[in-house]
């Protein structure tokens, strides 16, 4: 299984804003470029975070989109699941019914335990901890973990 792009700059937008602090303000062009997310990727995810209560998005010359939800709550799974929706590795995990072995087959079961154990993997961290324990976008000096501008 490999992540989408999508979900791998969802990612790095929320750790981003995580690490300016929640309910600060940040403009989409900073952003994008801090972040090394490309803009029209950038709106697209903002949409579907924004959906999802995580941001909010701000319109007109103050505008840009803020962290909303507290980072403690905000597992990596969440974020993963809102840009791909549930994480399966196979069909049979996801459509039992497209198989007709699932329910007694042997690969069917490595599958889900295999599903189980990356989703519970990703659902115990948060991004308050993944910016305490070194972010993977780029910091700028003036910005410290839960700083501004």
């Amino acid at each position: 299984m490999r992540l989408t792009r999508a979900a791998e700059y969802a990612i790095r937008c929320i750790l981003y804003l995580t690490l300016q602090g929640r309910g600060i303000v940040v403009k989409r062009q900073t952003i994008a470029s801090e972040a090394d997310i490309p803009p029209h990727f950038l709106a697209k995810i903002a949409q579907d975070l924004a959906r999802a209560g995580l941001i909010e998005t701000r319109q007109g010359p103050q505008g840009g989109i803020a962290l909303i939800k507290d980072a403690k709550a905000i597992s990596l799974l969440t974020v993963v699941e809102i840009m791909i929706g549930q994480i399966f590795l196979n069909d049979c995990v996801a459509l039992p019914d497209s198989c007709k072995v699932s329910y007694n087959c042997s690969v069917h079961q490595v599958w889900m335990r295999a599903r189980d154990q990356l989703r519970a993997t990703l659902a115990e961290v948060t991004f308050d901890q993944l910016a305490h324990e070194g972010p993977c976008v780029p910091i700028l000096p003036e910005f410290e973990v839960h700083g501004g501008r």
